[in-house]
């Protein structure tokens, strides 16, 4: 699976190779807002109900590559210094972020549509996807 430097996107929005679930979830947790590091790192345990705790080179290796894609950028503006630390950086997601996990979204969806329509949907009782919980690889 490639990390964000290596995905190009293409005219439709999609990314040329899947994201990583680093990245996704990195462009999860930016999708309403504005976040520093930590604050994405406890919205990802926050919304995985913790089955899945990004680490902190994971998590900045990440940011750099997002960064280098054009997937994120570092916000201009900060909280007043006397309620936030200054040496903290805020990310947000581009236009060309939003397309992209946009795509990634619909990819995952079809992905999940497929499997719905083998055995594997069969043994999960005809789940939908909304109601669906997959935790693949116990995370």
């Amino acid at each position: 699976m490639a990390g964000a430097s290596d995905v190009r996107e293409r005219e439709d929005g999609a990314a040329e190779a899947p994201l990583t679930p680093a990245v996704f979830h990195i462009m999860l947790a930016l999708a309403d807002g504005e976040r520093h590091g930590y604050s994405i790192l406890r919205e990802v345990e926050r919304y995985t109900e913790g089955r899945l705790k990004l680490g902190p080179t994971t998590l900045y290796r990440s940011i750099r590559q997002m960064l280098a894609a054009g997937y994120i950028v570092e916000a201009e503006a900060r909280p007043d210094p006397e309620l936030d630390d200054e040496r903290r950086r805020y990310y947000r997601l581009t236009d060309a972020g939003r397309r992209v996990a946009l795509a990634e979204t619909r990819r995952l969806a079809r992905l999940v549509n497929l499997a719905q329509q083998t055995s594997l949907g069969v043994s999960l009782g005809g789940a939908t996807s909304a109601g669906l919980d997959l935790n693949l690889g116990g995370a």
